[in-house]
């Protein structure tokens, strides 16, 4: 029978640690996630309109950026690559699961879908209609009296059986009560109806509240009508270029004359352009995909918002910066609304 001498045994041992360890640098995942840049994708193929194609040349593009659990090869890599961010698992889904996390993200996503179809309509004089639905719920306090019966996904609809118009209703009625009191919740849950009485509990501004994160559920119907897939893409930074891509299909303006046109930002029911993550990362997934144009949120800078400010710069000056090092002939253009917008591609 063939035996292996002592120093084929360490041979072997020492070849299948070697293989282990090289398995393990690339393939062990670490509590940590790597961001880097994502893609950039051509909105015609997100927004679907009969009868009011986009067939004109040149691209609206949705900007992303690319999330992935870390590994100690792609931690390295990170280390080494300023364009990519290590980030904690805590910083990247706020300590939910997984499952609620993608949850809270696609309902971003819906809810920019929403405001950039009212948005464009709007901008365009076609029938739109803005109904509120009521506060969606983002997070529950493990401390809040109601956090057995509400969760991510529910929407409030009425408190003490008042419905309010506008997210800030709420807050202020119920700030207005006494920390202590009662207080009726009616909210859907999965399409049913319920509701729920507990004692409204002491935020740390030491008003009486519910013990919820939140933001505005509203429903948008249009006409002609226009559907929007954003596939696997969530969060609410794609609401300007969305509105933009609805705004060409459904007057049959031509203002892109052919370029391929990239950007990022939320939109609301005014048109305003908000801030968003991350816009270092998507000003190299423009570049890649030939982008000559973005369009970045504009915000007036102060010391008190840079000090709070991703890379302590507002996300124009950091396209801008972004864009000297890694893309010098693409044009970064601040935008404080979706007119400012309209405005250059008509102008440019």
């Amino acid at each position: 029978m063939w035996k292996l001498t002592r120093h084929q045994w360490r041979q072997v041992i020492g070849t299948l640690i070697l293989a282990i360890a090289v398995l393990a640098f690339f393939f062990m995942p670490l509590p940590k996630y790597i961001e880097g840049p994502g893609e950039a994708d051509n909105l015609k193929t997100f927004v679907k309109m009969p009868g009011h194609p986009d067939k004109d040349r040149g691209k609206y593009m949705i900007t992303s950026v690319a999330l992935a659990q870390a590994r100690p090869a792609t931690y390295l890599y990170a280390k080494m690559n300023s364009i990519y961010s290590i980030e904690s698992v805590d910083a990247v889904t706020g300590g939910q699961s997984n499952a609620t996390y993608d949850k809270v993200q696609d309902f971003y996503m819906q809810s920019a879908i929403n405001e950039s179809i009212y948005t464009a309509y709007k901008a365009a004089k076609k029938p739109v209609t803005r109904n509120y639905l009521g506060i969606y719920v983002l997070s529950v306090d493990q401390k809040s009296p109601f956090a057995k019966q509400l969760q991510v996904g529910d929407t409030v609809t009425k408190v003490n059986g008042h419905h309010f118009n506008a997210m800030a209703g709420y807050q202020q009625y119920i700030q207005r009560q006494k920390v202590g009191s009662k207080a009726t919740i009616t909210y859907q849950h999965n399409g049913k109806t319920r509701s729920v009485t507990k004692k409204l509990m002491r935020l740390p501004t030491k008003k009486a509240g519910i013990g919820i994160t939140l933001t505005d559920n509203v429903k948008v119907t249009a006409t002609p009508k226009v559907t929007v897939d954003a596939g696997n893409i969530g969060g609410p930074s794609g609401g300007l270029m969305f509105s933009l891509q609805i705004y060409t299909q459904v007057t049959g303006q031509n203002l892109r004359h052919g370029k391929k046109v990239a950007g990022t930002g939320t939109i609301d029911a005014n048109g305003d352009v908000g801030e968003i993550g991350g816009i270092d990362k998507k000003i190299v997934a423009a570049k890649r995909a030939g982008a000559t144009v973005f369009f970045a949120p504009y915000v007036k800078p102060s010391k008190l918002l840079l000090k709070y400010e991703e890379h302590h710069m507002t996300n124009y000056q950091l396209a801008k910066a972004t864009a000297k090092k890694y893309a010098p002939n693409m044009k970064v253009v601040p935008v404080k609304s979706f007119d400012d917008a309209v405005h250059y591609l008509k102008t440019h």
